[in-house]
């Protein structure tokens, strides 16, 4: 059965074949198909390869083949924007007088053209519209149905005529399509009763136009019949470096039939001068006209071509209107006068006059921005939820902008220090107003609820300096560091090229001497990472207000930091016969420093700036310093203030400050912080013990209930953090010290040479010893109660009291350091002869011993007196390296070398 399916299939397809005329007519009965659709799917692949069938033809999966255009137009190469050569531009880069802004405008609407023709295939699978007009080479296709069914595809020939075969020529030239399908229509109803059409366009003809003038690719195209001006364009590439985009011509037999403005279509979206080309068409583009570059504040900054008569209005709408920002009222225009010099005119675009001036070729508008200054608007900084620029409006106060003290203000904002910062003249001076944040927004207080004005900045502070968690704020200080380190080259310039260049001027002016007989009088040399990270984190604060960044993380900024704006304006406003509205506060209070004088300030104001007193302050007297100038001279007066009255709101004792005014809170006589030192080991009552000043070691011996039975006094170890403070400084000196020997013998001409990184290692090994800070202290004659060997104690001292000792330790240059059971009678050199002996390389002379309590003797070598009484149980026998020592190799070598230079030194004499 299958092989009778498959020469049914073969000779039916090859009959079909046979007697067909047109391709297009071949189409596989329905029986064919189903026959066709049983076989297996291998075998229709192998049917379809053998016979070359379409498989889907047959089967019936026919898809519809898709549309696709042929690319015409393909990138081609960048050119300047603005139609200058690049010997013109570099030229113009060069030309430091020109706006460096205006080599980087392009001219508006060149994009549109930034490709090149690849084919000149016409475009013919579009859709045809009613209006288009038939000509010879259209292709018309006819499908008729109902009592018979029948394609055709009728050819207009030359003479505008449609051969139908069964209606005879029908004439169809000047027609529409629309009106030819009428046409059509009413000749088969008529002629060809029982029978419908369905009339459609099939392949258009090509026509040739001509794209001449300043096109990118000027010539002769082949274009499809629907093809409009702007098509021709796109295929020819567009317009060059000076062709128009404002009068594309198209001619007709010599005559012009219509202009484009591509501006319309760009600018508008109308197409209506678009028109459609017929053949033999020129598509003629001439040169540009004049043009005018527009930048500044304009949505869309280009050089634009003009027209004649064009005014700013039209100009500035073509660049799109300007931004927000803009300052319209301050525009200029740089253009050329009749002596061809530039000149400036300047037009306010926000009047009708300004808008109405006419623009001219070669013209450069500028639109000025409007100014970043906020008019009215309030800033707050500092531990607030939401610091930055709020809206002020007539009657505001504190409490309007911070109305909760929970949801406005941060959990470590303090609630009785706040400061106004208020300008009082056009000049920016400003005056200072002090306020209590609790007082103000809690219960509304009508002396602290201040009213604000227009431009006030609000700033309320961290009760603690210590408490905020500042990472973004130094990930932005990092990020700005990084910005300015780039700058830096490898070069001594360092990052202020400017000022490096200035410096050349300022040669002929006497500077400051940096040296005055060889003596340094003015060190200026410092880190040039820590000067960068000082410069950028100055700007920074200084412009605290404007930095919206830094805005929002002014919460995690301390008391100074939030200050610096304010003292560095108040600094500025100091002038002579006008003292500097600043008071500094020193001694038992929280946050000493220098604060703004406020208006109206007095002494507990200073007070509750500086974050109130500690707990040590004494209040009974503080200590006023004042400034009093003249017109002769300046003098510093010094007075006692009852701080207790003062703080309590006594008007003779809080009297008001002045500029300069220095409060010193002093100490309560013997006031001490707590001081605690801690004892270990063989006394009865082991731990930490707070003292008082002036307190000994035997009072704390008495205080943990004295030593038991195991101690052993002599080897008890006493550490004090002075001490080891001091060692560490020691050792510092000694590294730098050493430092200095090993570079002075390495230039020394008899100086041992030295392995530079073998010093390097020594240098680093030096400087990580770690100092302990014991100080030898005799325990024993304090425990009998001797005055002269007790000491005071001091913070932080740690006592250890050992366990009985039985042992003496050798160590250095032995044979075998070891640690040997005490025996009493037993001498040094007996301890050495059962470590082994002394090494070659040992200084024996040197011997030394670390008796158990830290102290050092040198154990005597009398043969007359023995050294056996020195030794105690706990010490320690040290036998240090003989650093002048030579082997044998190395003192023969130099003898060698003394009796050789001897002998030719005789020899020498001799021969004489």
């Amino acid at each position: 059965m299958l092989q009778q399916v498959k020469k049914f299939i073969i000779l039916g397809v090859s009959a079909t074949m046979l007697m067909c005329t047109q391709a297009q007519a071949l189409t596989p009965s329905p029986q064919m198909k189903e026959q066709f659709k049983q076989l297996p799917k291998a075998e229709q692949q192998r049917l379809a390869r053998q016979y070359g069938i379409d498989p889907n033809t047959i089967s019936g999966n026919q898809t519809q083949p898709q549309v696709v255009n042929p690319q015409v137009v393909t990138s081609r190469d960048a050119v300047s924007s603005n139609g200058s050569t690049e010997e013109q531009k570099q030229k113009a880069e060069l030309d430091f007088s020109s706006d460096s802004t205006n080599l980087k405008l392009r001219r508006f609407g060149y994009e549109m053209f930034a490709g090149e023709p690849s084919t000149f295939a016409p475009v013919s699978d579009v859709p045809v519209p009613s209006e288009y007009l038939v000509g010879p080479g259209d292709n018309i296709k006819v499908q008729l149905y109902g009592k018979d069914n029948k394609e055709y595809d009728l050819v207009i020939n030359r003479e505008g005529v449609i051969q139908f075969p069964e209606l005879g020529p029908i004439p169809v030239a000047g027609l529409t399509f629309s009106e030819l399908r009428d046409t059509l229509s009413q000749r088969i109803q008529q002629q060809m009763i029982g029978i419908e059409a369905n009339i459609t366009m099939g392949e258009l003809r090509s026509i040739r136009i001509f794209v001449a003038g300043d096109a990118y690719k000027p010539g002769s195209y082949t274009v499809s019949s629907l093809s409009t001006m702007t098509q021709a364009l796109f295929v020819a590439g567009g317009v060059n470096e000076i062709g128009s985009l404002r009068n594309v011509q198209l001619k007709r037999n010599g005559k012009l039939v219509g202009t484009l403005d591509l501006y319309d279509l760009l600018l508008k979206g109308d197409a209506s001068g678009d028109q459609r080309l017929h053949s033999g068409d020129v598509v003629f583009i001439p040169s540009i006209g004049g043009l005018v570059s527009v930048s500044g504040e304009v949505r869309r900054p280009a050089i634009y071509e003009l027209k004649a008569g064009e005014t700013m209005a039209d100009v500035i709408a073509m660049a799109a209107g300007l931004n927000p920002g803009a300052y319209p009222k301050s525009s200029s225009i740089e253009r050329y006068n009749s002596k061809s010099l530039k000149t400036v005119v300047n037009v306010d675009l926000t009047t009708e006059q300004g808008n109405l001036t006419l623009a001219k070729a070669g013209d450069v508008i500028r639109v000025k921005s409007a100014s970043e200054q906020y008019e009215s608007a309030i800033t707050i900084v500092g531990a607030v939820v939401r610091p930055g620029k709020y809206q002020w409006f007539t009657g505001q106060k504190i409490s309007d902008l911070l109305p909760s003290l929970w949801g406005d203000l941060a959990i470590s904002a303090d609630l009785d220090y706040g400061l106004v910062v208020r300008e009082t003249n056009q000049y920016g001076d400003i005056e200072v107003f002090q306020f209590s944040p609790g007082k103000a927004i809690g219960t509304k207080d009508s002396q602290q609820n201040l009213s604000l004005n227009p431009r006030d900045k609000v700033i309320i502070f961290n009760f603690s300096d210590d408490e905020q968690n500042r990472y973004e704020l130094n990930k932005l200080v990092k990020q700005r560091v990084a910005k300015v380190a780039s700058l830096n080259s490898d070069n001594l310039l360092g990052s202020d090229l400017f000022r490096a260049g200035f410096a050349q001027l300022e040669d002929v002016k006497l500077n400051k001497r940096s040296q005055l007989a060889g003596v340094v009088v003015n060190d200026t040399s410092n880190n040039e990472q820590v000067t960068v990270v000082k410069g950028v984190v100055s700007k920074m604060l200084a412009n605290l207000f404007e930095d919206n960044e830094l805005l929002k993380l002014s919460d995690q900024m301390r008391r100074q930091e939030l200050l610096y704006p304010v003292m560095v304006k108040l600094n500025n406003q100091g002038r002579a016969g006008k003292e500097t509205q600043i008071v500094a506060i020193d001694g038992q209070v929280k946050l000493p420093g220098t604060y703004p004088l406020t208006v109206g300030a007095k002494i507990s104001d200073l007070v509750i700036a500086a974050g109130g007193l500690k707990e040590g302050a004494y209040t009974a007297r503080a200590e006023l310093t004042s400034t009093v100038t003249n017109n002769e001279s300046t003098n510093i007066e010094h007075r006692d203030v009852d701080l207790l009255l003062a703080l309590n709101g006594d008007g003779a004792a809080n009297t008001r400050l002045a500029g300069r005014d220095i409060l010193t809170v002093m100490t309560t006589p013997d006031w001490q912080e707590n001081k605690v030192v801690e004892i270990r080991g063989e006394v009865k009552f082991p731990g930490r013990y707070n003292i008082r000043r002036g307190e000994t070691l035997s009072d704390l011996i008495n205080r943990v209930g004295g030593f038991t039975d195991y101690a052993y006094l002599p080897s008890a170890v006493f550490v004090r953090e002075s001490v080891r403070q001091q060692e560490q400084i020691e050792i510092k000196k000694l590294a730098d010290q050493l430092r200095r020997d090993i570079a002075t013998r390495g230039v020394s001409k008899d100086g041992v040479v030295v392995n530079y990184s073998d010093a390097q290692l020594m240098l680093t090994d030096l400087e990580n010893i770690k100092a302990v800070g014991r100080l030898v202290v005799d325990l024993p004659a304090i425990s009998l109660g001797i005055k002269q060997a007790d000491l005071q104690l001091e913070d932080a001292d740690i006592l250890y009291v050992p366990s009985t000792k039985q042992t003496i330790a050798v160590m250095g240059e032995v044979q075998h350091p070891a640690t040997h059971r005490f025996k009493e009678g037993l001498t040094v050199d007996q301890y050495l002869a059962m470590s082994g002996g002394a090494r070659k390389r040992a200084d024996e002379d040197r011997t030394y011993i670390i008796q158990a309590n830290g102290s050092v003797v040198i154990p005597s070598r009398s043969s007359w007196f023995g050294s056996g009484e020195q030794l105690q149980p706990g010490d320690t026998v040290i036998v240090p390296l003989d650093t002048e020592y030579k082997d044998n190799l190395t003192l023969w070598s130099q003898v060698t070398g003394i009796i050789y230079n001897t002998a030719v030194a005789i020899s020498a004499i001799a021969g004489l």
